[in-house]
């Protein structure tokens, strides 16, 4: 790779055959000091995007390769985020292609981590600040730190637990699904969550879904004494009546635990779906 052609390898300040865990801890050391709104940040989060995902690191290594063959390529300051030939919006959902050729990788929204970069660090009281990082870092100014830190942990651990029984069912074994999945949450969850089962039920052997859920990534965005709210990432393998072949839908689950006698329950959950 030709020194003058900038990268995404670059952006991270790692060698092309970088691990993917070096990849990941070059990209969480990156963003720890910034604020989600800075434009490196979001550049940050987006050569993370197309580093960890081995077909666009494969597209943006060839695309680097061809980049350093062209004598007359003029060599880039830095890769851009936006590069100028493709669309200048905001990188929402899939992973981008790689800045050097945007005219045969053009930006694509980004999805597992750059959706990431949305949520704010938040403020925990006065003494405990929790950074949104797929292995979230809670610095506390004050004693007990460490047990909020474990605590948020295991109600993230929980959380991880119980999205798949939660949004997973099978029509053939719909009541056992649901069951499973009113085992995580609270009365009060349980429900809303039964006002959702009701709605679905008429439906099921006409249209015959069986839905799973798989875990991604995570991480907790707030936590208060109780509550713990975290982000997790889902890929949503969906098949019904008549494809022989299931559907995967990319999910952002933001779900509210909660701790009752001892115990992390799911109190609120709501999904937004990702675009590819």
């Amino acid at each position: 790779m030709s020194a003058s052609v900038a990268s995404w390898y670059d952006v991270l300040g790692v060698e092309p055959d970088a691990s993917p865990e070096q990849v990941r801890e070059a990209w969480r050391a990156g963003i720890a000091d910034l604020d989600p709104s800075e434009r490196r940040f979001r550049l940050l989060n987006q050569a993370a995007e197309v580093l960890l995902d081995p077909e666009r690191r494969a597209e943006h290594d060839a695309a680097l390769a061809a980049d350093a063959a062209e004598p007359s390529a003029e060599p880039s300051a830095t890769p851009s985020a936006e590069p100028s030939a493709a669309p200048s919006a905001e990188p929402s959902a899939a992973p981008s292609a790689g800045p050097a050729r945007a005219s045969s990788l053009p930006l694509v929204p980004g999805w597992v981590l750059v959706v990431l970069t949305v949520l704010a660090v938040l403020s925990v009281g006065a003494a405990v600040l929790v950074w949104v990082q797929p292995n979230e870092r809670i610095v506390s100014s004050a004693d007990g730190g460490n047990a909020i830190e474990a605590s948020a942990e295991q109600a993230r651990a929980v959380a991880e637990r119980a999205v798949g029984p939660v949004l997973s069912y099978d029509y053939r074994t719909f009541e056992e699904s649901t069951a499973a999945a009113r085992s995580y949450m609270t009365t009060g969850y349980q429900q809303e969550y039964d006002q959702l089962v009701a709605a679905l039920e008429p439906n099921l052997e006409e249209v015959q879904p069986v839905v799973e859920v798989e875990v991604v990534d995570s991480a907790v965005v707030r936590t208060s004494g109780d509550r713990v709210d975290v982000l997790v990432f889902v890929n949503r393998p969906t098949l019904r009546k008549g494809m022989e072949q299931a559907e995967v839908y990319k999910d952002q689950v933001t779900m509210r635990m909660v701790r009752e006698d001892g115990e992390w329950l799911v109190g609120d959950l709501s999904t937004n779906q990702l675009e590819d």
